[in-house]
């Protein structure tokens, strides 16, 4: 499986091996076929011009997922998440929150979109949050951590 990690955002130093292995075992959990998936990790303006292009919506998000081919594809590219560091360094803060444990559950929760999964109505909702509370009780099972540096508070 490959993996692309592309990182342009400058708040936070993020460890790429931890996040493959995040990556990595939410598929496979998910017993998922996958040969490629990409992850971006962007600034917050970044991510607002995307969320403006894509769903006429110009307000800060967490994360955006584009789905690329089926399940039924033997060489799936999964598709490409967009994750905002901005967001969760926020989030974190707002409600004493670690940023690099927002950062995997926006992760978890990009991929969980490629999969399938929506959150948009409430019954469907609930099975994707009952996902992410078992991807995350499995990273951390696995001793899987994203350790990453402030950059903004150095």
């Amino acid at each position: 499986m490959k993996i692309h990690i592309f990182d342009t955002q400058k708040s936070l130093k993020i460890l790429k091996p931890a996040i493959r292995k995040i990556v990595k075992t939410v598929i496979e959990h998910e017993n998922q076929l996958c040969a490629e998936v990409t992850v971006h990790f962007v600034d917050n303006a970044a991510m607002c011009q995307l969320h403006d292009d894509f769903f006429n919506d110009p307000s800060p998000t967490d994360c955006m997922s584009f789905p690329m081919d089926g399940e039924s594809e033997p060489e799936r590219i999964l598709g490409e998440i967009f994750v905002c560091p901005d967001t969760a360094i926020e989030y974190g803060k707002t409600h004493d929150i670690p940023a690099e444990r927002e950062l995997t559950l926006y992760i978890i929760h990009g991929l969980l979109h490629l999969m399938g999964y929506d959150d948009i109505r409430v019954k469907d909702r609930a099975l994707m949050r009952k996902a992410e509370r078992r991807h995350v009780a499995r990273v951390d099972e696995l001793g899987i951590a994203l350790h990453v540096n402030n950059l903004l508070e150095t």
